[in-house]
């Protein structure tokens, strides 16, 4: 408990990097629209409802938008992106797998349970530790990370990320960065910090009112 106590990770970025503090906040309201969930289970383990507010306007505003997210879980993200974009990609790990690690299978049946059957979206199986991002061959406007949230895996996925998905103007965004809006992750936020080029650090940032980092170039309060 001590070891993964979150100060230790924030002393960690100190001393490693110099980076104190967390992520700059940027007000909610700058990039969350005035948008309509059609989709949303109220039920434990998943978003608050302005975090997926926050992807369905991120989604809104670009034009032919191509998402692409590690972590199906109910599919209740999905199912709400794919509203309003061309196209979505989820990708989880398999029935088979997740049973494999003692999970039952109820919980291993709820995965998608919103999102089958959405002619836009494509369910891929497989381990983001080592699935072949590169084999994909295609780069995704908005991108939504929310898979296992210890700091090596949070680190492998955004390396996986930015090295084979992410174009000039993508935008990136991680899931759980915070316990709730006003307490951050600190072994979230390390992997995060980690995983991202360190010339591309500059723009990570928390959005106000939700669990959610992202990556985002642009001008912000």
């Amino acid at each position: 408990k001590v070891l993964e106590d979150d100060q230790v990770w924030f002393d960690h970025l100190e001393s490693k990097y110099s980076y104190k503090g967390t992520f700059p906040v940027i007000n909610s309201s700058e990039l969350i629209t005035n948008t309509q969930l059609n989709t949303f289970g109220f039920l434990g383990g998943g978003s608050l409802p302005t975090d997926i507010m926050l992807l369905k306007s991120l989604a809104e505003k670009i034009n032919g938008c191509s998402y692409f997210e590690i972590g199906t879980w109910r599919g209740e993200s999905v199912v709400n992106v794919a509203d309003t974009a061309k196209e979505c990609f989820t990708l989880n790990l398999s029935k088979e797998e997740i049973t494999s690690l003692g999970l039952s299978e109820k919980y291993a049946d709820l995965h998608a349970f919103f999102s089958k059957g959405k002619e836009n979206v494509t369910h891929l199986t497989g381990n983001s530790l080592n699935y072949d991002f590169a084999a994909l061959n295609k780069k995704f406007d908005l991108i939504f990370i929310d898979g296992d949230h210890h700091y090596e895996m949070v680190k492998n996925d955004t390396q996986k990320v930015f090295e084979n998905l992410v174009h000039k103007d993508s935008i990136v965004v991680w899931h759980d960065y915070a316990h709730t809006p006003e307490e951050v992750r600190g072994e979230v936020m390390a992997g995060i910090y980690e995983g991202v080029p360190a010339e591309e650090r500059k723009h990570l940032y928390h959005v106000s009112n939700t669990m959610c980092a992202i990556y985002m170039k642009g001008n912000f309060d």
